[in-house]
């Protein structure tokens, strides 16, 4: 992504409790072609602290991008898709569901809640990698995001 001409950073919010998940997909941002900074927070509550600049996270960036798992601890994922979709401020923010689940009925909700994509984690470790890079060539390098000032 460009800003007057000049290459900026893109600050994505993953919202995870999976350890293991989120070795991967620092690993794969950090080999990533566009220019990024991953933050990482484990649970709902302490995402929408990140995001409302509360607490420890006063000083936080805006992110351009939200991943979003929706098994969380402290708050759930659902809750935390409402909070953003609702808030003036944050709801222009892209949120890709990036979970577990291949419910239906998760499909149906977080779209009805306003999510901007829904994709369901695979097993396989290079089927995950696969994805996480899917979504940098996508939303990082086509997709015109928000400028998030």
């Amino acid at each position: 992504m460009k800003t007057s001409g000049k290459e900026r950073s893109i600050s994505i919010l993953l919202i995870e409790d999976n350890p293991g998940d989120i070795r991967l997909t620092r690993e794969v941002f950090k080999e990533g072609k566009i220019k990024n900074e991953l933050n990482v927070v484990r649970d709902g509550e302490e995402a929408l602290s990140f995001l409302k600049k509360t607490g420890v996270y006063a000083h936080a960036v805006r992110p351009d991008l939200i991943l979003l798992d929706l098994n969380l601890p402290k708050k759930e994922g659902r809750e935390v898709l409402t909070v953003i979709k609702e808030d003036p401020d944050l709801k222009l923010i892209p949120v890709i569901v990036l979970t577990s689940s291949s419910a239906e009925q998760d499909v149906l909700n977080m779209y009805t809640h306003h999510a901007n994509c829904y994709i369901t984690k695979p097993v396989d470790f290079h089927q995950f990698i696969n994805i996480i890079k899917s979504i940098e060539e996508f939303w990082l390098n086509i997709v015109v995001l928000p400028n998030s000032n």
